[in-house]
């Protein structure tokens, strides 16, 4: 029976593909890590509140902090592919060499941007020295020490898009249709 319903779903080309994890970023298995932890601490956070009416006071403060840890380790995905949203719009009636201009312009900006935030945080950490989180006793820096890891990964990152255009001769920004 299985087997005449496996030809059957290969018939209507309803077939798994072959699912291949070797090109996955480290940076999207540590974001899928703190996205199951943040789903573990809400889940948990229902069941206390909901079904015991006895809720867990640490679980929303764990919860935002494990939510900020997700949204900046996504970002270093989205530098990494670089599908960040950008405006390619002007690009399209610019003379091709002021619009490769830009286009490296706007990389070098990022990165500038990038690598200043990196220092500002490691600064705000420095400022913070021992501070504890309000509910949970545990520094606050672990959470903008993932942050500031955060910011230097986009650095880097952008640091190896910026090579790529200049190897490409383009970006997306000049070519959209090639992303």
């Amino acid at each position: 029976m299985s087997q005449e319903l496996d030809q059957l779903a290969a018939s209507f080309g309803d077939t798994d593909a072959q699912v291949d994890l070797s090109d996955t970023l480290p940076e999207a298995w540590l974001a899928l890590l703190l996205f199951f932890a943040l789903g573990l601490t809400v889940f948990y956070q229902f069941i206390t509140r909901y079904v015991f009416n006895d809720s867990a006071a640490w679980t929303e403060e764990v919860a935002r902090y494990l939510l900020i840890g997700t949204v900046f380790t996504g970002a270093v995905i989205g530098v990494a592919k670089n599908n960040h949203i950008q405006v390619d719009f002007f690009y399209r009636f610019m003379p091709s060499r002021l619009a490769r201009g830009l286009a490296l312009c706007t990389d070098v900006l990022r990165i500038g941007f990038l690598a200043s935030a990196s220092v500002l945080t490691w600064m705000l950490m420095q400022k913070m020295g021992s501070y504890q989180m309000t509910v949970v006793n545990l520094p606050m820096n672990l959470v903008y020490g993932v942050v500031l890891l955060a910011f230097v990964l986009m650095t880097l990152r952008s640091v190896g898009v910026l090579r790529h255009h200049w190897r490409q001769g383009h970006s997306v920004l000049e070519r959209p249709e090639n992303a």
